[in-house]
């Protein structure tokens, strides 16, 4: 694409070349072979060095400012060809940091290409291929086998696998069934599946992935304040320097050759750079920047927030524990309720059928089945009366002594009689998630959080209860979203807070918190509040944004003051006499584009980012 930027580069090489080539090949007079060099200056150097005046005016200045004042100097001392050298240099850089940004970016440019423009629409029997735009909620779609999914759905009809690695980084294919979440983006295996949408294709979550990447290239960093902060005192540095030459050898020229090499136009695109390349490895791997500061931030966080129920556990009841009376058999009881609860869609159901299921229990048909709600499910299970209710309600229904029931303890539980017999209670536990434990046990030693919260809204037995188990201390239960609130800003205003949460409720204390980070989707508001979303529900994601986050900050101060030290280095040669004008430009761009080279390394994937 030629640009301005480019077209100017274009002249300034092409001027330079021609020089090059009349002076010492054909041995043109002194004018002449400076022609090419007059006219770049000329048509590009003017209207860079205006550029720079409109910024300085506006009182915006940067290193880029060295870079005009060379122009100038180069022209009032005859040294064209130095002057060339940095118009190259300014329109240079430009055009290198977009093709860094296109480098760095290679997932959104991948990303774009794979969403289809058309959709198999279901309708009475018939099926039209219409445009994405004229999908609404509820259509009924087909996808083909190895198709990608053109939107966020439910399986209602079919049984096969996707291929979902561009959008959560996984490398294996996910079974697909009915009632199953399919996901915008997805490859479809080698069986045709039937969803219903459940988003408009703007809003599912393969547009969402290209909306947030589209943004974060729109807007500046915000650690590019960073690169101004530096320039701001690297110019006047270097301008010192370049008068202290001038001034204590009498010789202007020495003053152009510090400042031409002092000139680090493409070097502080570097920052930037780095970014852009960090939000592309984190969208490989399942990770959204939203907001790209929580880069630059997150690695100065010294307390970290955590909320319960679908951040440190899987938001899933658990059966935990089996306390059988006497007379009764362990696998009797759960072959009988097992078989009564798989006509129930009661949330704990499905925590006694996966125990059946990974215990080996063969089910039996139920008949007379009824569930009055808050009443219980009720039953005969081989000609047995099943009933299976709360602690009260059993007391109520059935003449059973209180004594004979166990002890309250944290988390859910149902009680089971058999022909009116009391016979079991089981008690169930949203289970912390199988890394949570290692998670919260490295985040001071790792990653220096010196202090570790776990905020939730649930009764104080369950939250002490998960915090025992995952190894945190301090613990505030039953918080309503402002009382979270209340605790995040009460924290951040003693140091950076990160939070993590995944429901609705935790929306607020998303934006409250340093970096807020949102794990999964589960919520459409909690994921615009978050600053960075975790696209799948895992802390060793979680982890993998802290480590690309420290990465960033590490390659882009690695590029910036590598940068500038070697410029620095550079102008003590040029004020010793060790390089001219035209050398020290040189040199200069050389720095440059391996400052930039290095921001590049952000989109690099390492072979791992997690160390729990």
């Amino acid at each position: 694409m030629l640009t301005k930027e480019n077209s100017i580069a274009l002249i300034a090489l092409l001027a330079i070349v021609s020089h090059l080539v009349l002076k010492y090949a054909l041995d043109s007079a002194t004018l002449f072979y400076n022609a090419p060099l007059l006219a770049a200056l000329f048509l590009g150097g003017i209207p860079l060095v205006f550029a720079l005046t409109k910024k300085a005016f506006k009182k915006q200045f940067g290193s880029d400012l060295l870079a005009g004042i060379s122009i100038i100097a180069s022209v009032l001392l005859g040294e064209y060809l130095a002057g060339t050298i940095v118009v190259l240099m300014l329109s240079g850089g430009e055009s290198l940091e977009n093709y860094a940004v296109r480098s760095a970016s290679s997932v959104l440019q991948a990303l774009s290409k794979r969403i289809p423009n058309m959709a198999h629409k279901k309708t009475s029997g018939s099926m039209t291929d219409v445009p994405l735009s004229e999908i609404a909620i509820g259509d009924i779609l087909v996808i083909y086998p190895h198709e990608v999914t053109p939107v966020d759905g439910i399986v209602i009809e079919g049984h096969g696998i996707m291929d979902e690695a561009y959008l959560t980084g996984e490398p294996f294919s996910i079974s697909k069934s009915h009632g199953s979440m399919v996901l915008s983006g997805a490859i479809n295996g080698d069986k045709a599946l039937t969803i219903r949408a459940t988003r408009l294709p703007k809003d599912s979550r393969y547009a969402q992935i290209m909306e947030v990447m589209q943004h974060a290239e729109e807007n500046r960093p915000r650690i590019r304040r960073l690169a101004d902060t530096l320039g701001a005192w690297y110019a006047p540095l270097a301008l010192l320097l370049a008068a202290a030459a001038w001034i204590g050898t009498g010789d202007p020229i020495r003053f152009l050759a510090v400042i031409v090499v002092a000139t680090p136009c493409p070097l502080l695109l570097a920052i930037p750079i780095a970014i852009i390349g960090s939000i592309s490895l984190a969208a490989k791997r399942g990770i959204i920047i939203k907001d790209p500061s929580v880069l630059e931030q997150m690695d100065d966080c010294g307390t970290i927030i955590f909320d319960k129920t679908g951040t440190l556990t899987y938001g899933i009841p658990k059966l935990t524990g089996e306390i059988i009376a006497k007379n009764f058999q362990r696998e009797e009881i759960l072959k009988l309720a097992a078989s009564l609860e798989q006509y129930s869609k009661h949330p704990l159901s499905t925590a006694i059928l996966k125990a059946a299921s990974s215990t080996g229990v063969h089910l039996t048909q139920a008949e007379e089945i009824s569930e009055p709600p808050g009443q219980g499910l009720r039953g005969i299970v081989d000609g047995k009366n099943i009933l299976i209710t709360s602690r009260n309600r059993l007391l109520k229904q059935t003449p059973t002594d209180e004594k004979n029931l166990p002890e309250i303890l944290p988390g859910l539980e149902c009680v089971i009689a058999i022909n009116g017999v009391y016979a079991a209670t089981y008690r169930f536990h949203d289970g912390p998630r199988t890394e949570s434990k290692p998670f919260v046990g490295h985040l001071s030693s790792k990653h220096r959080f010196n202090k570790i919260m776990l905020v939730s809204g649930d009764r104080e037995i369950e939250v002490r209860y998960l915090a025992d188990l995952v190894g945190i201390k301090e613990i505030h239960a039953s918080q309503s979203p402002e009382e979270k609130v209340m605790i995040v800003r009460k924290e951040t205003e003693k140091a950076k807070t990160l939070f993590i949460g995944d429901g609705f409720n935790d929306a607020p204390a998303l934006m409250t918190a340093t970096v807020g980070v949102a794990l999964g989707q589960n919520s459409d508001i909690t994921t615009k509040a978050a600053g960075a979303v975790i696209m799948e529900s895992s802390l060793e994601k979680v982890d993998e944004f802290f480590h690309i986050s420290r990465r960033m900050k590490r390659i882009a101060l690695q590029s910036a003051i590598g940068g500038m030290a070697l410029s620095v280095l550079g102008m003590a040669l040029a004020m010793a006499g060790l390089l001219t004008p035209v050398a020290g430009a040189v040199a200069q761009e050389v720095i440059d584009v391996l400052a930039i080279a290095n921001a590049l390394r952000a989109a690099w994937s390492p072979k791992t980012l997690i160390d729990f």
